[in-house]
């Protein structure tokens, strides 16, 4: 569903005339303008703040050559996830120890300490690996996707820049959003369409999370016991 079906599925719901565009002359220019900041700011809202959805969950390699301390973090890199760790190469068991304090890092650096495996952490958007990756080893870590949205020109961002361009996501939980965040923004009764939201969000975010697969007596079955009645 492109944005601007989306959109449209919006102004119906909130009384507003449907847009023919989201971009370019309008006739509703303060219209056409606030709904494209609210699908953005709803759009990201979703992909960022409700739960780290498979969709946008990305894993990244940095390989080592002997010299570079310090790697650029991915361009379409929003943050880690919540339970990422950065596993080496050379103990894929033993994760690498994250220095999630600055000063600690400086000092841990001018004292020559370091933990077993190695250490790790962010400055300035780049990921700081110490002691220094040899040649042919690397570390593997995995993040959250920022680029929530698809382009219609082809690959993916972090905002809508055409009409066509399609969320990443679930478009009827954008739209439910929308809709009652703008009789939020409007001072117009919302509560039952946050409601609206807020149940049908819950019910594609727990369905966004595969359950498990065991092995059991030569077949199998899921974990999830909301699969097994």
């Amino acid at each position: 569903m492109s944005l601007l079906t989306v959109a449209k599925d919006v102004a119906l719901a909130v009384g507003v005339n449907p847009l023919a565009s989201m971009f370019g002359s309008s006739i509703q220019p303060r219209t056409q303008a606030e709904f494209l900041s609210l699908a953005n700011e709803m759009a990201q809202r979703i992909a960022y703040d409700v739960r780290e959805w498979t969709e946008l969950k990305s894993i990244n390699v940095f390989n080592g050559d002997g010299i570079k301390d310090r790697f650029p973090l991915p361009a379409n890199y929003k943050r880690m996830l919540l339970t990422a760790q950065v596993y080496p190469s050379w103990a894929p068991r033993s994760p690498l120890r994250f220095i999630p304090d600055t000063d600690e890092w400086i000092m841990r650096r001018l004292n020559n300490e370091l933990y077993s495996w190695g250490e790790w952490t962010i400055v300035g958007g780049d990921m700081l690996i110490y002691p220094i990756i040899p040649v042919g080893r690397a570390v593997t870590f995995a993040y959250l996707d920022k680029n929530c949205v698809k382009l219609t020109g082809g690959g993916y961002g972090n905002a809508f820049l055409n009409d066509a361009d399609e969320f990443r996501l679930d478009e009827r939980i954008l739209k439910l959003g929308m809709i009652w965040q703008w009789k939020a923004n409007k001072g117009s009764p919302y509560a039952e369409d946050m409601g609206t939201y807020s149940d049908a969000l819950v019910m594609v975010a727990g369905a966004n999370s595969p359950a498990p697969i065991i092995m059991e007596d030569g077949g199998w079955r899921s974990t999830d016991a909301r699969l097994q009645q």
